[in-house]
């Protein structure tokens, strides 16, 4: 099972193993306060993605596409994220204000998608 939420958010027994998916560490927190597994920023979209992208909901579906194809060109990256999903629950974080199109709603659904064995790897 793959669940995500607000970095900002208290860690429950629930979330199982958590890894932080943003390029960026959410400001004013301590790394012991997140409670995680690891900083998975390799997974996180391109700082060019990001920029580019910048919360622009009309941009959505294009965001995930072009996130998506840089996903696919890095699995090391979310390779292990996938492990964990197998084994367990795991909480993917993210510290954006915008709940329902950030870049951990589009890797949970990549991922998903990958544990259900629609896509390669």
């Amino acid at each position: 099972m793959i669940q995500i939420k607000r970095a900002y958010d208290a860690a429950d027994a629930s979330d199982g193993v958590r890894f932080l998916v943003d390029r960026l560490w959410p400001r004013g927190l301590k790394k012991e306060a997140l409670h995680i597994k690891a900083w998975s920023k390799d997974v996180a979209p391109s700082n060019e993605l990001r920029n580019w992208y910048h919360h622009d909901l009309e941009q959505w579906d294009e965001f995930r596409r072009r996130y998506f194809k840089e996903l696919e060109k890095n699995p090391s990256a979310w390779q292990p994220l996938l492990e964990a999903a197998r084994h367990g629950a795991v909480t993917l974080l993210y510290s954006s204000k915008q709940l329902e199109r950030n870049n951990a709603v589009a890797l949970k659904e990549f991922l998903t998608s990958r544990l259900r064995g629609k896509g390669a790897n």
